[in-house]
């Protein structure tokens, strides 16, 4: 009776893995801007993040409601409150076939800690990873920290043997246009290993099939995502049927794709605002008819930039319809926003005329104004509007419109003295922020956004504060102090928090993420 039984057994092994072959698929994404680095510690990028996420994994990840679940750490305990003990998964390999351990997790934190990189929020508050035992670590913080497991959800464990071998233990410097090997090609753990990257045109990924979760894997069995800049190629790529999922729709064609019954739309917020950034530490601005002063330095002249620009004007004809006004720098959706302090200032041509001339400028001003043209929603057409906005009160903006892998180093080395920027906060709450965008820039986490040379003692306290702060209640009331002092004193001009729709084929089924990130693992296609 063994025999049967056995052959039994291998023709059911056999029927299922050829069903399992069957069922897989290839997944075509497309969005506007291309990732910057397959490097997961150097450069603080959405789309880049998007996609490395496949392929690298942190201890922490999010579930499809945002909420935080063990990863590459199958436990984590609070020995005290600024020692934090994780238990990593046993009999995890990267994709080279090499052994994770505690050693990668302790030469990732010193990798990505570099200064070279822009990933440093995400070890926040870590002073030091301490190996206990070949599977276990201690975080060390400088204070109690109470998002530690939300920040290193993004902290990404490579391969310390992979990095020696390539000879990529430094992060290279993106500004001087440096690289690497972990530059061109990625070994991390997760569901995903990235078979190639040609610049401008694809990101390869095939399933990783030893992936330690095969439970939670995916009929995608392929991944390939197109960066497509212009968006009448991009739409036409998905009418066409060459692209199965858009996740950057030109708000122009929403209702179009919607009503197609080849496809589905599926419509959320991001937690992604997009503002002005002004220079107001340097002595005086480049490239600006004001002379041996800075004017960004004056509080009139920022409140007279931010109350030029209709908003609503730019929602119902720019965005048509798909944005919301904004009054603070986080959106809906992320911890530390509330109704009430997000209300977007109405326009006030008049006004800010006034100021100007208050503050020593009757005649406004002429600045370049920077501007990405592939990175968010309508970017440039956004900075046109401004400009058309800015012009009436006096304001001369010459626009400088450029492709994001061009335009985030030059941001990177502080070459733009006013520009468009957009800042997402993957960990869904406001510290995030404030420590990057509005913290004076000291080294590591604080600052590490901050473009714009803001140095605000009153708002360094505050955020610091909020940092440590374990009561809930307290900390909440601290986060709101903060966000009401950078909206108050205007240390940015917040214009919208983007909508994020995403179109596909009616045979993908996939989770929108208001972090603007499509995850495989989430993703079938029938």
């Amino acid at each position: 009776m063994r025999t049967p039984t056995l052959k039994f057994a291998t023709l059911v092994v056999a029927l299922g893995l050829a069903a399992a072959q069957a069922s897989a698929a290839t997944l075509r994404w497309a969005a506007q801007n291309d990732v910057l680095t397959l490097d997961p510690h150097s450069q603080n990028h959405s789309t880049t993040n998007a996609l490395l996420q496949h392929a690298y994994e942190g201890l922490t990840r999010y579930d499809k409601s945002y909420q935080v679940e063990p990863a590459l750490a199958t436990k984590w305990t609070y020995i005290s409150p600024t020692q934090v003990r994780f238990e990593l998964r046993k009999g995890v390999k990267f994709h080279d076939g090499t052994p994770f351990t505690a050693d990668d997790v302790v030469f990732s934190f010193g990798r990505i800690r570099q200064p070279n990189g822009t990933m440093h929020p995400f070890v926040a508050g870590i002073t030091e990873v301490k190996k206990v035992d070949s599977h276990t670590v201690d975080f060390m913080l400088a204070a109690p920290n109470p998002i530690l497991l939300r920040i290193v959800v993004d902290f990404r464990i490579m391969s310390k043997a992979w990095a020696e071998k390539n000879k990529a233990t430094n992060l290279p410097d993106v500004k001087a246009k440096e690289e690497t090997v972990a530059t061109r090609s990625a070994n991390g753990t997760g569901p995903y290993r990235i078979t190639g990257w040609q610049p401008d045109q694809r990101v390869s990924l095939v399933q990783n099939k030893d992936w330690w979760d095969a439970k939670n894997a995916s009929n995608v069995s392929e991944l390939i995502y197109s960066p497509i800049k212009s968006d009448p190629t991009r739409v036409a790529a998905l009418l066409s049927g060459d692209v199965d999922l858009l996740s950057d729709i030109p708000t122009q064609d929403v209702a179009r794709l919607r009503s197609d019954p080849k496809l589905q739309v599926l419509e959320g917020n991001e937690v992604r605002t997009i503002f002005i950034g002004m220079d107001q530490g340097s002595e005086q601005i480049k490239g600006a008819s004001v002379q041996g002063k800075n004017p960004f330095k004056d509080r009139r002249v920022r409140e007279a930039l931010s109350i030029a620009i209709d908003r609503e004007a730019i929602k119902r004809a720019t965005m048509r319809g798909l944005s919301v006004p904004a009054g603070i720098m986080v959106a809906p959706g992320v911890n530390g926003n509330t109704p009430d302090i997000d209300v977007a200032p109405k326009a006030d041509p008049e006004r800010a005329k006034k100021l100007l001339a208050e503050a020593g400028y009757p005649n406004g001003f002429e600045v370049p104004l920077a501007c990405p043209n592939n990175r968010y929603v309508n970017d440039e057409e956004i900075c046109l509007a401004v400009v058309s906005m800015w012009s009436k009160v006096g304001i001369k903006a010459r626009l400088q419109a450029e492709q994001f892998s061009i335009y985030s180093p030059k941001l990177q080395a502080f070459e733009y003295p006013l520009f468009l920027y957009g800042w997402g906060v993957p960990t869904y709450d406001a510290l995030y922020t404030m420590q990057a965008l509005a913290r004076t820039r000291t080294g590591g986490a604080d600052g590490s956004g901050n473009y714009f040379r803001i140095s605000d003692a009153k708002l360094d306290q505050i955020i610091d504060a909020a940092k440590v702060e374990g009561d809930v209640t307290k900390r909440n009331a601290l986060l709101r102090e903060g966000l009401l002092r950078m909206r108050d004193e205007v240390l940015f001009i917040p214009l919208h928090h983007q909508v994020r729709p995403w179109a596909m084929k009616k045979n993908v089924s996939t989770v929108h993420r208001s972090d603007d990130r499509p995850e495989g693992r989430f993703t079938t296609v029938k």
